[in-house]
């Protein structure tokens, strides 16, 4: 048996109503509503592209994962694709300060020590969570090192 008596129907709609109402103005007092923005380096392609490589939403960047075959060696590919990396989040409005999570992906694990001597420092000194794996094959012929990452505004 319930112990508590239903609110009666005219309480109820009130409660609904009022609840209706007051949603949205606290959804629009808490800022503008987040969108996904794609930024480009090179302009819009005139094609729809495999993948976007730096999207904003809100103040969140997401940056592709970027590697190289330009260069070689792990050292120099390492600060390439750091100095791309760099440049997407000058595209989107923040900088590598504002790092917040980065992925290295290595083609070979041995390489740890010398990638880590590049990217030490690279994001000021409060660098980002990262993980390091190494993986079976970056899908990039001869690049050795792919870095993604996710940052702020």
């Amino acid at each position: 048996m319930n112990q508590n008596p239903a609110p009666s129907n005219s309480k109820s709609r009130r409660k609904m109503l009022a609840a209706a109402v007051a949603a949205p103005a606290a959804a629009m007092a808490q800022g503008p509503a987040k969108k996904k923005t794609v930024h480009y380096r090179r302009g819009k392609p005139a094609s729809t592209p495999l993948y976007s490589e730096v999207i904003t939403y809100g103040d969140f960047i997401f940056v592709s994962g970027h590697g190289t075959n330009k260069v070689g060696g792990i050292r120099e590919q390492t600060k390439f694709v750091l100095d791309e990396i760099e440049k997407c989040l000058e595209v989107a409005g923040s900088s590598m300060k504002n790092a917040l999570k980065c992925n290295v992906y290595l083609a070979k694990l041995e390489d740890y020590q010398a990638m880590n001597e590049v990217y030490r420092g690279r994001f000021g000194d409060e660098p980002p969570v990262r993980t390091t794996v190494s993986i079976s094959g970056i899908p990039l012929d001869g690049a050795v090192v792919e870095i993604e990452l996710i940052a702020h505004r």
